[in-house]
């Protein structure tokens, strides 16, 4: 996610990302304080400037902000040596967390500053809650399709023909590739994507891959082959190449049949700083804390109320917006936590093929 995102992988990682962990103090965290994992980058000094520190000065709760990868925050709880009080990250690492039994019960009765009704009820579970939506999208080369004459989703990126020249699409390595956008466009409904037919999905990406210069594994690569043109289309997280389009290069996105994903936010069970971390959790899902750090970050608000304090301007950048969420949908992660054993194992014997 996150996405930054500025960038998705500079901002988040949302899902996975290899981001070092700096050493944890281990003395008992003092009373005042909440310790959060955050993807780090330009994020967390975003969050920092419109969350932790007015956090901090509204309540006197400090606010320790470290970058840990998913499989140590998965090795923390499994050796009961849990560090960190609040893990902000992408979905998928929070549902990892969740089936293992690390999450406590989000204490949405003791909101004070958001009203839970306002986070959508999909967005608003027993053990997270959604903080901030990124989006998978079609991204295309405007000097290579002009006047608007570029693909207009995913069967028009399939079709090479009267879309000429070489593309890219993600690597395994980002968490999943884009079977969806290959089923796309073999003809699958948006709402009748899940469960995913993998062999089916595989085969479409067959038919496509002669076409396709690499599959990217981070978003920091798939916004470089768009810049330097090594590619004119491409499957990119939105907030990279709205990046680049806001520095002048030529590019353009194409939102149509988007994949909305989740940045989340959840409590270690049993950390020292739980109720503080509850507390944060209310503060930044406030609507005009979360309208700060939208703005800035490129990505969508979660808080209904959010939409009516953004300029026309800023909707129309933002993943989960009135224009884009009925035009595109969510990424299911339960079933790609279900099934990534399988896409994993089905990957690497296609991508040797």
């Amino acid at each position: 996610m996150s996405k930054p995102w500025p960038t998705r992988r500079l901002l988040l990682a949302a899902s996975g990302a290899t981001l070092a962990a700096p050493r944890i103090r281990n003395a008992q965290a003092q009373a005042g304080e909440v310790i959060i994992r955050t993807p780090g980058g330009v994020y967390e000094d975003v969050m920092r400037k419109y969350v932790y520190d007015p956090f901090t000065q509204e309540t006197g709760i400090r606010v320790t902000a470290v970058a840990s990868t998913a499989a140590r925050l998965l090795a923390m709880f499994r050796a009961n040596n849990v560090e960190i009080d609040l893990i902000d990250a992408g979905d998928n690492v929070l549902e990892q967390l969740r089936r293992q039994g690390a999450l406590a019960p989000l204490a949405y009765d003791k909101w004070r500053w958001t009203r839970p009704e306002d986070i959508a009820a999909e967005l608003r579970l027993p053990t997270r809650a959604s903080n901030m939506l990124y989006a998978s999208v079609l991204a295309y080369g405007t000097e290579a399709f002009p006047n608007g004459a570029h693909p207009k989703g995913w069967a028009d990126f399939w079709d090479v023909p009267r879309f000429p020249g070489m593309r890219m699409l993600a690597d395994m390595a980002t968490g999943n590739p884009n079977l969806e956008f290959a089923l796309l466009a073999d003809g699958v409904a948006m709402d009748r994507l899940y469960p995913l037919d993998v062999e089916r999905a595989f085969r479409v990406m067959g038919r496509l891959r002669p076409h396709i210069r690499k599959f990217w594994d981070t978003g920091a690569l798939s916004a470089q082959m768009m810049a330097d043109r090594e590619v004119v289309l491409g499957s990119v997280w939105n907030g990279r190449v709205q990046v680049l389009i806001d520095r002048g290069a030529p590019l353009g996105i194409e939102w149509n049949q988007n994949m909305i994903e989740v940045q989340a936010v959840g409590i270690f069970r049993d950390a020292r700083n739980a109720e503080n971390g509850q507390k944060l959790i209310d503060y930044m899902l406030q609507p005009e804390v979360q309208a700060s750090y939208c703005r800035d970050l490129t990505y969508g608000p979660t808080n209904a109320r959010v939409f009516g304090m953004l300029a026309p301007e800023q909707l129309a950048r933002m993943p989960g917006s009135p224009a884009f969420r009925p035009i595109g949908f969510f990424k299911d992660i339960g079933w790609w936590e279900d099934n990534r054993t399988l896409v994993n194992r089905t990957w690497s014997r296609w991508i040797l093929g």
